[in-house]
């Protein structure tokens, strides 16, 4: 092969390199950052994009999704001098690829080295009975100090978040002890509150059930005299009328003999119950004569039937 058919073909593969690395494909929420001759350029934007071969170079390749950084266990100390072993995770994303470049060599160790460092900060602040009721202070407070220092690097910082607080064995045994005494204290509270409660209770019955049997008696009594009243009435009222029937008698033909002949009935009733109830008895004188005796009757009958008309 000649010299003059090897030209073609060689100027023909320069030609397919050339138009290969003037073409870029960046992937979907990917960003490269182009240098032109060793320095900063542009960041390519995801698609297909042109640079001039030879001259620009993709220097650094960023995803643009957000990312879960694990933080190692560490040792911190608390404001009371216990030490516990804290570890955590970071989300982070990348939100400027130029300054994610060039404004810091690595911010993945950056952002892993202060928040360890914020974290010892902040446990040191707090109490350790404070540390476990305080975690979502000290997160956000880990996210901001992060979040300030990460401006320059490009860097946002999305959340953090404290896996595990995890005291020494004597600091868990002596919290499980007093959790125990607190548990015990609240217990015993409990049950005398409900003893206070179930004496109150009982008594508040007793009160009530005093306070309804007086009023239950007092209505008894009130029943009971409302109806010794009526009886009384009723008596009365029926005294009257048979009064004013023997007076109306009285006055019409033959009562007068109905009245003797009803005196005489009982005087030898009444004298016959006498005999009856007693082996001794005191007669009258005159009890031989029984029409002396009903004629005194019938006197005190008349008399008593004459006070009306007059």
């Amino acid at each position: 092969m000649s010299m003059e058919n090897i030209f073609p073909i060689v100027l023909a593969l320069l030609a397919i390199i050339v138009i290969f690395k003037s073409i870029k494909v960046v992937p979907q929420q990917s960003a490269y950052v182009v240098q032109r001759l060793g320095r900063f350029h542009e960041v390519l934007q995801p698609g297909i994009n042109f640079i001039i071969p030879f001259f620009d170079s993709v220097a650094y390749k960023h995803s643009l999704k957000e990312i879960a950084m694990d933080i190692p266990e560490q040792v911190c100390i608390t404001k009371d001098n216990v030490q516990v072993a804290v570890d955590g995770v970071v989300f982070l994303q990348v939100v400027d690829a130029a300054k994610a470049s060039y404004g810091i060599a690595n911010y993945k160790f950056a952002v892993l080295q202060l928040a360890q460092t914020t974290m010892r900060s902040e446990i040191g602040k707090i109490a350790l009975d404070s540390a476990f009721e305080e975690r979502g202070n000290i997160n956000r407070m880990v996210v901001a100090a992060i979040d300030e220092a990460s401006i320059s690097w490009g860097v946002k910082t999305l959340r953090y978040e404290i896996k595990n607080i995890t005291p020494p064995k004597t600091v868990l045994m002596a919290m499980e002890k007093q959790m125990q005494a607190e548990r015990e204290k609240r217990a015993v509270i409990l049950q005398s509150e409900g003893e206070k409660q179930s004496a109150i209770n009982q008594a508040e019955g007793q009160k009530q059930k005093v306070v309804l049997e007086s009023e239950a008696q007092r209505q008894l009594q009130i029943n009971n005299a409302e109806g010794q009243a009526e009886a009384i009435r009723a008596v009365a009222n029926a005294t009257a009328d048979g009064i004013r029937s023997v007076a109306i008698s009285l006055n019409e033909k033959g009562g007068m003999e109905a009245v003797q002949l009803r005196v005489a009935e009982q005087l030898v009733e009444q004298y016959g119950k006498l005999a009856k109830s007693t082996n001794t008895m005191i007669l009258p004188a005159n009890f031989a004569d029984i029409g002396s005796m009903i004629a005194a009757a019938m006197t005190v009958v008349k008399s008593q039937s004459d006070t009306p008309k007059k």
